[in-house]
């Protein structure tokens, strides 16, 4: 299991960025919603989903984390540099927790599920999931919690009842204003 920070400390493809961690307690969300926005990287991040490539990571781009407190799972949206969502990217996680510095930080359950703004869903590493649990980096408790958090996210998806689509717009346009970031600006 890999323990993964939300200030990407060690990503060494980013050469400058910005970055915030702001706690939230509203009747929507409560938890840590950090802002980390690229300012000058080696190179781009490509993805292909489907035979789809997809930029994630460029100059400009701003991810967002939300870290709901008591759940197994944190959203990221990525944002372009022109502020339009690439994707959702939902890890399913063991543990969430914080720092000393106050940097939010969770434990990965392999299992993703990603959603695009065309509404295409896709849930990635089943694979991995089952290969943690066959070499014994997870439990078998690790492993069906993981797969019943993911099933309960896609439900909620199908069902427009996720709240992290409006979430990430509404905070991002927020925390941009609170913290003094332009909204298109690197």
């Amino acid at each position: 299991m890999k323990r993964k920070f939300s200030d990407r400390a060690n990503w060494r493809r980013i050469l400058k960025k910005s970055y915030a961690c702001i706690p939230f307690d509203e009747p929507q969300f409560r938890g840590f919603v950090t802002l980390y926005r690229i300012h000058e990287l080696r190179d781009p991040l490509w993805k292909e989903y489907n035979g789809r490539r997809m930029c994630l990571a460029d100059k400009g781009y701003l991810w967002m984390q939300h870290f709901p407190r008591g759940e197994h799972f944190v959203v990221t949206t990525m944002f372009d540099d022109r502020g339009e969502v690439v994707q959702w990217y939902i890890d399913i996680c063991k543990t969430q927790g914080l720092t000393d510095q106050q940097v939010p930080w969770f434990d990965d359950l392999y299992l993703d599920i990603v959603v695009l703004p065309t509404g295409e869903t896709l849930l990635l590493d089943e694979d991995e999931l089952e290969e943690a649990l066959d070499e014994g980096h997870i439990t078998p408790r690790d492993s069906a919690m993981a797969q019943k958090t993911a099933e309960r996210l896609l439900a909620l998806i199908r069902q427009k009842k996720f709240p992290y689509f409006d979430l990430s717009l509404r905070h991002r346009k927020a925390l941009l204003q609170q913290l003094g970031w332009a909204a298109g600006t690197n």
